[in-house]
């Protein structure tokens, strides 16, 4: 979609996305595919630099991912991050050899050669390395230009060829100025522009949705999140009232939800909105099921019965959008066909029937959520909305360890309202990724009135994060924890004991399930 593309090849290394993200917070649009796309896919792409990612693999096992040669014949810019770096000498017949002395955490790198790569950074500075191989021999017609105590190359290029390597970690913050070195590689390099912004999206994506659609109609069905918001506003703007959003109450839904999405999306917005009642099908489908996988592919399926049902009712609409968005691919599948394993199942991804003869629209599914909220700021969309923390798809369900009944579904809601209400209060709210309570399947003894009581236990879960792919959990003062607690127990009849989670992302992930 957009002329300048740096493409980032996947060798199973758990910072690739990282990798994307520093590209992308320069304003230069990237893509993630696995290390062994072909040479057709990557010529059609047309990058104008191509960053190879770390592996938890060595060079010299069995099966080792290698790209293919032919990559480096293409004759753009390459930048190779540590396993990427070892692929490439091996490949240009250097020694790569395993090392006693390992080099994990914080490394001081000392520049040999301060150009290009290393243009305006000093000589010496703290990187972040993850690695128990060297490179012991350059390639013919490599240099070195940066090393550390323990790696005597910590850096290398072939400044003819326009091919680069690193063994330390430039995309994590762990590496103060890695950010500098990618911008060099960048902009220095590749000689990109950095002309990818909200506002260049906004106007490419919606002239590329015109055209695919070319006049017919468009049915998506919104959530009233920021990513299904976004995603109609583009629609809309593109081919205006040819937009049918369906909304869907599942019956799992945040207090007030229905209300709050008539009001933005039929008042303010102007589009046209159908709001269904399918509570009861949801729930019926959802009883007795404890499994969270199959809690989410029981609303999956439901929703799309519900769904499906709906748009016939429209007549004739060949295109469906969705709000997909990078997260949801990476974590959902094996993604491109890449080493990324499966965490959870997104129901709005990957998961509609043959049967369904829609053509797909998802104008998102190549953006990070923070990018999404840009967009939508750049849309004018409601500040509220475009500033919402992420609700999952399958709703209070997923947040509701256990079976799912209406009534612990009313529970959940009133309780989750007030955590929401007081993070708001205390002026907390903008710097949380999320915060929400979740119902466990347990309940406590406790006294109120100087009555025994036998009630249900409740967690609080609130997390800092950029893009949802890592967390922390927040450290929320004790003050606000207070009262939150305080008043679920006063307010919500059924509770009597609040706990707070402190678990980061990894190794948990934000939802309980």
């Amino acid at each position: 979609m957009n002329t300048e593309t740096i493409l980032v090849l996947d060798f199973g290394s758990q910072y690739t996305q990282l990798i994307a993200r520093r590209a992308r917070e320069q304003n230069v649009f990237s893509v993630i595919y696995p290390y062994d796309v072909s040479i057709e896919k990557i010529i059609k792409l047309n990058p104008q630099g191509i960053i190879f990612s770390g592996s938890p693999a060595n060079v010299y096992q069995r099966k080792a991912p290698i790209p293919h040669p032919a990559i480096f014949s293409l004759g753009v810019p390459i930048l190779g991050i540590c396993y990427g770096l070892q692929v490439t000498a091996h490949l240009f017949k250097g020694k790569v050899k395993k090392v006693r002395a390992r080099e994990y955490g914080h490394a001081k790198l000392r520049v040999d050669r301060a150009q290009d790569l290393f243009n305006g950074l000093p000589s010496a500075f703290d990187c972040w390395m993850s690695h128990g191989d060297q490179v012991q021999r350059l390639p013919k017609g490599f240099e070195r230009i940066a090393h550390t105590s323990n790696s005597p190359v910590a850096a290398f290029r072939n400044r003819e060829h326009r091919i680069y390597g690193v063994q330390f970690h430039p995309e994590v913050v762990h590496t103060p100025l890695g950010y500098k070195i990618i911008r060099n590689f960048l902009f220095k390099i590749c000689k990109l522009k950095g002309d990818w912004t909200p506002s260049s999206f906004i106007r490419e994506t919606v002239k590329a949705i015109r055209k695919k659609v070319n006049g017919e109609r468009v049915v998506l069905g919104l959530s009233g999140g920021v990513d299904s918001s976004v995603a109609a506003t583009l629609v809309h703007q593109a081919i205006g009232s040819k937009l049918n959003c369906i909304f869907v109450d599942t019956g799992l839904l945040r207090l007030k939800e229905r209300d709050r999405v008539r009001d933005t999306f039929r008042r303010h917005l102007k589009m046209n909105i159908k709001i269904v009642d399918a509570s009861r099908a949801f729930l019926r489908a959802l009883r007795g099921v404890e499994d969270p996988e199959k809690k989410r592919k029981i609303i999956g399926r439901v929703f799309i019965q519900v769904f499906q049902r709906e748009a016939r009712k429209l007549g004739r609409v060949p295109y469906l959008a969705q709000g997909t968005l990078y997260p949801d691919v990476i974590e959902s599948v094996s993604f491109y066909g890449g080493p990324s394993v499966t965490i959870k199942s997104h129901h709005n991804v990957g998961g509609l029937p043959k049967r369904m003869k829609f053509k797909l629209i998802e104008p998102l599914r190549e953006l990070f959520k923070d990018e999404v909220r840009k967009v939508g700021r750049s849309l004018r969309i409601p500040k509220e909305l475009v500033e919402r923390q992420p609700f999952p798809g399958p709703g209070l369900a997923v947040r509701m360890i256990g079976s799912v009944t209406r009534e612990r579904c009313d529970l959940l809601r009133e309780a989750d309202w007030i955590v929401v209400d007081e993070i708001k209060k205390a002026g907390l709210y903008p710097r949380l990724w999320q915060s929400f309570a979740v119902l466990l399947p347990i309940k406590s003894v406790g006294v109120m009135g100087d009555e025994r009581t036998y009630e249900n236990v409740l967690a609080i879960r609130a997390v800092t994060s950029q893009d949802g792919m890592t967390a922390d959990w927040a450290r929320l003062p004790d003050r606000v924890l207070a009262k939150i607690s305080n008043r679920i127990i006063n307010e919500v009849r059924g509770i009597n004991r609040v706990c707070y989670d402190i678990s980061s992302k990894p190794p948990a992930t934000i939802e309980w399930e």
